[in-house]
């Protein structure tokens, strides 16, 4: 669940290193802060606006973003856990908590399009599915104004169960979204089984784009990849109007970013407008 967060670095379980003994310390009070936090229900989602290039008035959809708040009250993003929980059942708790908000926001606010992030990790866990499909059951246009977020680190660790999972999704009208692309070991051959309506292009490539000849080349490169597999696509941390003027020649479709808000607790849905291409 990256969104427009970058993750923590996560050392392997056998670094003998003090480095490595700290981290795992490190790793293992974060997972008691978010187990406690999970136990008292005390977790929300944030929403960020992700607003049309041609037009950053409109906001084409949100993304939820999960928190917690610790024992003292305060507001903890994901960056500052969902490293040491991804490969942890807490992760496929918060996965499922993640939905549920999402579903119950989808419920209330018929207009609106909203991105939930998960792991790969979490297909096929039951409460998952039975959290999604109580969801859908409540309203018919739901399953259309739910977009999935998958990171491409997590989609690639098991390639053939994501795109079955993805595929029978789509098929009741669910949009996913391929995130943190490019922060990884991209596999170009995927995008010939995977199917993603989304293309996310990590933040990495855009800070700073407008003067960096090199990313504006990846990127370009990007946008050809999506549109010949008919994605849609999104520049995550747009923070300036020179970045994002750039992106929006590059032919970047929507913008995310603090230039356009940051994520919220009380987002105001009623200057909510949507329509997007083949997501939409």
């Amino acid at each position: 669940m990256a969104g427009a967060e970058p993750r923590r670095h996560t050392f392997e379980a056998n670094d003998s290193s003090p480095l490595g003994a700290a981290v795992r310390q490190r790793d293992a009070d974060i997972l008691k802060m978010v187990r406690a936090a999970l136990d008292r229900r005390d977790v929300m989602l944030a929403f960020q606006p992700i607003v049309r290039a041609s037009d950053t008035g409109k906001t084409a959809f949100y993304e939820g973003l999960i928190r917690v708040l610790d024992d003292t009250g305060r507001v903890i993003p994901a960056r500052e856990f969902i490293g040491a929980c991804e490969t942890n059942e807490i992760g496929r708790i918060i996965d499922c908590l993640a939905l549920e908000m999402g579903l119950t926001a989808l419920h209330k606010a018929p207009a609106l399009r909203l991105a939930i992030n998960m792991s790969a990790r979490s297909i096929g866990y039951p409460r998952w599915m039975q959290t999604l499909e109580r969801g859908l059951a409540m309203d018919d246009t739901l399953a259309e104004r739910l977009i999935i977020e998958i990171t491409e680190a997590s989609a690639m660790i098991m390639p053939d169960i994501t795109s079955v999972f993805m595929l029978d999704l789509q098929t009741r009208g669910v949009a996913f979204a391929l995130d943190d692309f490019g922060a990884g070991y991209t596999a170009f051959r995927y995008f010939k089984d995977f199917f993603f309506d989304i293309l996310k292009i990590d933040g990495q490539f855009v800070r700073g784009v407008a003067t960096d000849p090199d990313n504006r080349v990846l990127i370009a490169a990007m946008v050809a990849i999506a549109r010949h597999f008919d994605m849609f696509t999104v520049a995550e941390f747009v923070e300036n109007e020179e970045d994002a003027e750039v992106l929006t020649e590059l032919g970047v479709d929507c913008l995310q970013g603090y230039l356009y808000g940051a994520p919220t607790t009380a987002p105001g849905w009623k200057e909510f407008s949507h329509g997007m291409r083949r997501a939409g």
